[in-house]
């Protein structure tokens, strides 16, 4: 049941990356949106599921917090090393590609993770199965949106974005296919939740935010961008 329950999540991500190359025209909108969405993630999705999984409290503070920031940092450590190589072989000014894929390999291995939480808690019960379905086929339409999104944005091929969007379209099928075989512990889940969301939340106020409204301030990319927001916040309400 979970397997094929993760064959929407395919076709959502599919439609999310489908619309991300469909706005060429408006990219202002497509970056102001995505970053929004990534905000509602991290934010409203991500960070309070790894508290619930992983918020025993290491030194006084949630293991699922210290992961969160160390995957802020970790994604700041590494745009900056990969950017002082692209300066080295000098290529000053222009957007890494590297940092674009690696971007891209981490929602992979995000849609990876929503496969494996959607089989685990199909072992759990059917009606929680159902209620976990519903918020990772939502969210993975955004999941395509941002993997199409981040790729391209980074100066990739466009053979490149597709490539990356079709993997973070299987992903959740081969997660949820997993679980036939074993059970992911709860706590090293919400510890993945919790280092992810810190490094969307880096790409989105330190890369795609700022690019959006820098190329474009206007007042309709800031409502793109409260649109992701309420989009995802929808999204967890239904899902709840």
């Amino acid at each position: 049941m979970a397997v094929f329950v993760a064959l929407g999540a395919f076709l959502m991500t599919l439609a999310g990356g489908w619309v991300a190359q469909r706005v060429t025209d408006r990219r202002h909108l497509v970056l102001g949106f995505a970053g929004g969405l990534m905000l509602g993630v991290v934010g409203l999705d991500l960070l309070p599921e790894s508290l619930e999984a992983a918020g025993t409290p290491v030194f006084g503070v949630p293991a699922a917090l210290l992961l969160f920031v160390g995957g802020f940092l970790a994604a700041h450590l590494v745009e900056r090393l990969l950017a002082a190589r692209q300066v080295a072989h000098g290529a000053d000014g222009q957007r890494v590609p590297q940092v674009g894929l690696t971007a891209a390999a981490a929602m992979v291995g995000h849609s990876l993770m929503d496969g494996i939480a959607l089989g685990a808690a199909f072992q759990i019960s059917g009606s929680m199965g159902v209620a976990v379905a519903l918020a990772v086929i939502s969210h993975d339409f955004a999941d395509g949106f941002n993997t199409y999104t981040l790729t391209s944005f980074y100066g990739n091929a466009r053979r490149k974005a597709l490539l990356m969007l079709f993997a973070a379209a299987v992903a959740p099928v081969v997660g949820a296919a997993t679980t036939l075989l074993f059970t992911l512990p709860e706590e090293l889940l919400g510890g993945y939740l919790g280092f992810f969301g810190g490094a969307l939340l880096y790409l989105a106020a330190a890369e795609i935010l700022p690019e959006a409204h820098h190329t474009h301030p206007a007042r309709s990319t800031l409502l793109c961008t409260v649109g992701g927001v309420g989009f995802i916040w929808l999204v967890v309400g239904i899902a709840e």
